[in-house]
């Protein structure tokens, strides 16, 4: 294996860690440095086109939450010159706050997602997340998107 391509997992899974921490502190701004301007996502509620999407979707249930915390494993990163792909396992944990502090929800799920080098730079270009479980209540989550309380 050539040193560029170990080079490469190392910033991708990188990515993939920082992700999940900006998501649990909601730090949208770090959210936005890793994704493409032209990501395409979708996490379970249909496709979702740029970053302003994906945070807007995230928000919907994330800005109502209390604490959370996305652990990743099991991840698989492919190089192929300057375009990647990654699959992730993610256990995702929520609690409640307010009135549902005493509630949790977790996904038992796993995320793909595509990657291409711009500038230098790891930047997602596409992310699918599986739902293979849910567990608890998701009454801890924020109302979520109109497409999401519409099933």
């Amino acid at each position: 294996m050539e040193i560029d391509t170990l080079l490469a997992e190392r910033d991708i899974y990188r990515n993939l860690s920082l992700f999940a921490r900006a998501m649990d502190l909601r730090d949208w701004a770090a959210l936005t440095a890793i994704m493409s301007e032209d990501i395409v996502a979708d996490l379970g509620t249909g496709p979702l086109h740029g970053p302003d999407a994906v945070i807007a979707n995230l928000r919907s249930f994330l800005d109502d939450c209390g604490p959370t915390q996305h652990l990743l494993g099991n991840v698989l990163i492919d190089i192929n010159g300057d375009e990647a792909t990654s699959q992730a396992y993610v256990n995702d944990m929520h609690v409640g706050s307010g009135d549902k502090a005493d509630l949790t929800f977790r996904t038992l799920g796993d995320y793909h997602d595509r990657w291409i080098k711009r500038d230098g730079r790891w930047r997602m270009v596409q992310r699918t997340k599986h739902n293979h479980a849910i567990i608890g209540s998701i009454e801890v989550l924020g109302q979520g998107p109109a497409s999401w309380r519409a099933q």
